[in-house]
């Protein structure tokens, strides 16, 4: 059985800590939602995990099947078995979507993937996805949409198939249609690889769709409170005021308005 698991972890970015103890523990085939205030270190936690180099765990451990994470460099963590939906998909002009997946896909295997192999398997993800029939041969992520970018990030998951998924905001820039084929396309997954999954989200909806079975809010760098989808609701419904009172905590804060959990049907931007 996979397990993620994640121990007092404290990261700072230039001179200030964000994370100040966090401990969680993921096993294959659980959906955990972590929710929070913007700017209380859920970005940062998920960025840490993958081995982004802005961040800097000054204690604490990752460990991936009792794999020591922190020792590894971001390739292999991706090779064992770890991966980021990211909030911001980055553009990389002059490489497709069908070299860079081919890369990715060979570097976990002993062996290539044969072409026809591969290009059945991406041609099914595309049309999961209902993403246009061109985009193996479009540059990755260069001219796409916000939606598009983050229905991209679902393709490389699909076929990559990782033990454990992380997904950063994943549904933002998505239409309530798109929402429901992107949630559709990782439960699939999900129950044909048994993964795990951390997914960060301000939207109740999204998180109707994608069933999870752990929540937790995290603010000002600690998991306060834990629990299942009526966590979820309480804080659709009375956001995180009560959080603050009742475990006796500060949200951190930032200049820009705190985003609650809300219907994603207010999103635009397919």
């Amino acid at each position: 059985m996979s397990t993620l698991t994640i121990k007092d972890l404290h990261v700072q970015v230039e001179d200030k800590e964000i994370l100040k103890g966090v401990d969680l523990t993921i096993q294959e085939g659980e959906t955990h939602a972590l929710m929070g205030p913007n700017g209380n270190g859920k970005s940062t936690l998920l960025a840490a995990i993958m081995g982004n180099p802005k961040y800097t765990v000054t204690k604490g451990s990752i460990l991936l099947d009792g794999q020591d994470v922190l020792a590894m460099e971001v390739d292999e963590r991706s090779k064992a078995g770890l991966f980021l939906g990211m909030q911001y998909p980055s553009e990389i002009s002059g490489v497709t979507n069908s070299d860079f997946l081919r890369t990715a896909v060979n570097a976990r295997r002993e062996r290539p993937i044969p072409l026809f192999q591969f290009i059945r398997q991406m041609e099914g993800s595309i049309q999961k996805l209902q993403m246009k029939e061109d985009l193996a041969h479009r540059f990755l992520n260069e001219g796409f949409s916000g939606g598009e970018k983050k229905r991209n990030e679902i393709i490389q998951m699909l076929m990559l198939e990782p033990k454990m998924a992380m997904l950063d905001e994943i549904d933002s820039g998505l239409d309530v249609d798109a929402l429901k084929i992107v949630a559709k396309s990782v439960l699939e997954l999900q129950e044909k690889t048994t993964m795990g999954l951390l997914v960060v989200s301000h939207y109740a909806r999204f998180y109707e769709y994608m069933k999870p079975t752990h929540a937790h809010v995290l603010m000002d760098g600690r998991i306060v409170v834990s629990g299942n989808e009526e966590l979820i609701q309480r804080v659709d419904q009375d956001g995180y005021e009560w959080i603050e009172e009742q475990y006796h905590v500060q949200a951190a804060k930032q200049e820009k308005k705190v985003e609650l959990l809300g219907s994603c049907g207010a999103h635009r931007g397919e």
